[in-house]
């Protein structure tokens, strides 16, 4: 683990993929799990897993699948600690001629995703489960049955106000 931001890698080699396709389940070890859920401000991570479909597609290379985790959090309603489930599907293409992401106007959101660069011949899919688990985490995550009760006022103060507007109102309302 000697990147902080990048603590699963997991490459896979165009050249090792046939042509009829590959198939890859991986599982994070305990160590990267615990380094992803401090990069995701998680309580723990008991649990990551990603099955891809590689496929070739001429240059390039189709990753497809589902990552799925248990991730350790903290309910935003009750601040009791709390698990939820994340399950995200990953359909990503990668092509050698693709240019590296620039800053540049926003994308049209019904436009195709245009491949991802093809780096080296070579697919990081223990980055690929690691971005999308970090995408899938509930920023407010909400323990079930847990619902937001603002506080109940009490105030027999009737506010500093309150002279003034009965004045107000024992007059009809306003000046003549």
């Amino acid at each position: 683990m000697s990147n902080p931001d990048r603590p699963w890698s997991v490459p896979v080699r165009l050249e090792d993929v046939p042509e009829d396709g590959l198939a890859v389940t991986v599982s994070a070890e305990p160590a990267v799990r615990d380094a992803i859920a401090r990069l995701g401000g998680l309580t723990g991570l008991p649990r990551l897993e990603a099955r891809f479909e590689l496929t070739r597609r001429g240059k390039g290379l189709h990753v497809s699948g589902t990552v799925s985790a248990t991730a350790g959090q903290t309910c935003s309603v009750t601040l009791e600690p709390m698990e939820s489930e994340i399950a995200e599907p990953v359909d990503l293409l990668f092509s050698p001629d693709a240019p590296p992401e620039e800053p540049g106007p926003p994308r049209d959101p019904e436009a195709s995703d245009p491949p991802e660069p093809l780096v080296g011949g070579t697919v990081d899919l223990g980055a690929i489960a690691t971005e999308f688990v970090l995408l899938g985490i509930d920023p407010y995550p909400r323990k079930p049955g847990a619902s937001f009760e603002p506080p109940a006022t009490e105030t027999s103060d009737p506010g500093p106000f309150a002279a003034l507007a009965a004045l107000k109102g024992g007059e009809g309302g306003g000046r003549r």
